[in-house]
C-alpha cells in the first residue's frame, strides 16, 4: 500500500474513510484516473451533469501535489495574460484572462456547496524585494483589473507591516480574491462530495493498461488495474507529476519539477499573530520564490526551491530553514516539526495542457506551478467539453504542446540552465 508522505497535511486530515481497491469490473460513463484536484474536479462536475463517473487513484486520495503543496489559491496562470497576448494573440489572451480568476471560486463553491472543512481563509499578498519587481506588480494590478479582479490593493514599505511583520521587503501587491487552504483536507472533502453524489472513488488502483474496444458498434475504453478494469466511454487521464509513462504522448511534453516545504512546531499564539498580522498568504516575486501562511493550529508553514525532474534535496530543512529565517529571523528559536516535497508538473509554454486523444480520451495538466486554481478550472472545463460546450476547451486546445529540446534526456539541463539565468537577474536586480 502506497502511504501518504510524512507531512504536516496528513498529520492533521483526519482520513477517516478508505476507499476499496477496484476489483473486477465497473461500468461507467467516464473513467478519470487520478485522485487530485484535477481529477475529482472533472469527476464532481461531470457527476453533476448526470454522467456516471469512477475514479481511480493509484495512492491514496490526494497523495501527490494536490494533497502536498502550498495551500495558496494563486490566480492567473504560470505565465501570465499579457505574456499569452504577446505569444499567442489577443482573442486568446481575452479569452484566457476571463478564465484567469475563476479557479478561486470554483474552489470555494465548491467548499460551500459541500460543506468541505478545508481551513480556508482570503486574502494574499505578493512581495517584492526590488524597485523592478515593484513596478512590475503595479504592471499586474492593471492588467488583473482589465480583467476583472478588482480586489488588489497597492502597498509601500510602510504598510508591510500590517500584512507581514518582516523588513525583507519594500512593498507589494495586496490580492483579496485569492486566499490558503489546507490541500489535503480540500481533496478528501472533494472525494466525499463526489460519492455523496453517486460517483466512485478507489484508491490503491493503479492503472497497468488502457485500451480501446468496440462494443455494438460504440467505441468504448478499458481501463486495467492489478485486480480489475473500468469500462467506460470516455477516459479522462489526470494523474499530472504522478501519471508516470501511462501516456508517452503526454510524458514527452512535461516535466515533473520538485518543491519542498516545512512546518514548524506551533507557536505561541502572540508570536503567530504578529508575524503575518493580515494572516494572508506570502508569496515573494523572484523567478524561484519562497512562499509560505500561517496554518490553522498556528504553525509557519514555508516552502520554496525546485529541483528539475522531480524529487528533494538531501535535506529540506538545511535547504529551507535560511530562507524562512532571513524573512523572519526569530523563527531560530522554534524547531521544524515537518519536511516534505512533492513534484508539479512543468511545461516548455508554462501553461497548461488540456487536449483529447483520439476520440475517447480528455486530458489535463501541467499547471507549471499553479495548479491549485487552475486544475479546478480545468475540471470545470474538461466537464463543459465532454458535455458538448467545447468554445472554452477549444481555447486550449489551440495552444501548441511543444516537447522539450533534446527530449527527455535534455530536459532537465536545458531548463536548469534557464532557472539559472532567471535566479541570477533575481540576486542582481535585473
Amino acid at each position: 500500500m502506497t502511504a501518504y508522505p510524512d507531512s504536516y497535511y496528513a498529520a492533521t486530515a483526519n482520513k477517516t474513510v478508505n476507499y476499496p481497491t477496484l476489483e473486477g469490473e465497473v461500468t461507467a460513463d467516464v473513467c478519470v484516473v487520478g485522485g487530485g484536484y484535477s481529477g475529482l474536479s472533472t469527476a464532481i462536475a461531470l457527476q453533476e451533469k448526470g454522467y456516471k463517473v469512477a475514479l481511480l487513484e493509484a495512492a491514496n486520495i490526494g497523495f501527490g501535489a494536490s494533497g502536498r503543496n502550498g495551500g495558496q489559491l494563486v490566480n492567473s496562470f504560470s505565465r501570465d495574460i499579457d505574456h499569452i497576448e504577446k505569444h499567442y494573440g489577443v482573442d486568446t489572451a481575452n479569452a484566457m484572462g476571463n478564465m484567469a480568476f475563476e479557479g478561486a471560486d470554483c474552489i470555494r463553491g465548491l467548499i460551500k456547496k459541500y460543506n468541505i472543512d478545508a481551513d480556508y481563509k482570503h486574502g494574499g499578498f505578493f512581495a517584492a524585494f526590488t524597485e523592478k519587481q515593484l513596478k512590475e506588480l503595479e504592471s499586474k494590478k492593471a492588467l488583473w483589473e482589465r480583467f476583472g479582479n478588482k480586489k488588489l490593493t497597492m502597498v509601500g514599505k510602510a504598510g508591510v507591516s500590517k500584512i507581514v511583520n518582516t523588513d525583507a521587503y519594500i512593498g507589494g501587491l495586496v490580492d483579496e480574491h485569492c486566499g490558503h487552504i489546507h490541500p489535503l483536507k480540500l481533496a478528501l472533502g472533494e472525494a466525499a462530495a463526489l460519492v455523496s453524489i453517486g460517483g466512485e472513488v478507489f484508491e490503491q488502483s493503479k492503472v497497468i493498461d488502457i485500451k480501446n474496444i468496440t462494443e455494438d458498434g460504440n467505441e468504448k475504453v478499458i481501463v486495467s488495474t492489478e485486480k480489475g478494469h473500468v469500462k467506460a466511454n470516455l477516459l479522462v487521464l489526470a494523474g499530472n507529476a504522478y501519471m508516470g509513462n501511462l501516456e508517452p504522448k503526454l510524458a514527452r511534453k512535461s516535466m515533473p519539477c520538485g518543491t519542498q516545504i516545512v512546518t514548524t512546531e506551533v507557536l505561541p499564539e502572540a508570536l503567530a499573530k504578529s508575524l503575518i498580522p493580515s494572516q494572508y498568504c506570502v508569496e515573494d516575486v523572484n523567478y524561484k520564490l519562497d512562499y509560505y501562511r500561517m496554518t490553522a493550529d498556528n504553525r509557519l508553514l514555508f516552502g520554496g526551491g525546485v529541483t528539475y525532474g522531480g524529487g528533494d534535496p538531501a535535506s529540506i530543512k538545511r535547504f529551507l530553514k535560511p530562507h524562512m529565517e532571513k524573512i523572519f529571523p526569530a523563527m531560530k528559536d522554534y524547531k521544524i516539526d515537518y519536511a516534505w516535497g512533492g513534484d508539479f508538473l512543468l511545461t516548455v509554454s508554462r501553461l497548461p495542457q488540456l487536449g483529447k486523444i483520439g476520440n475517447n480520451i480528455y486530458y489535463a495538466q501541467g499547471y507549471s506551478g499553479h495548479g491549485v486554481n487552475t486544475s479546478h478550472l480545468a475540471g470545470k472545463i474538461l466537464a463543459e467539453a465532454i458535455s458538448g460546450e467545447q468554445s472554452r476547451f477549444e481555447v486550449f486546445t489551440s495552444l501548441p504542446h511543444y516537447p522539450f529540446i533534446g527530449g527527455r534526456a535534455m530536459r532537465v539541463p536545458m531548463t536548469m540552465m534557464g532557472a539559472w539565468y532567471y535566479g541570477l537577474r533575481d540576486k542582481l536586480g535585473i
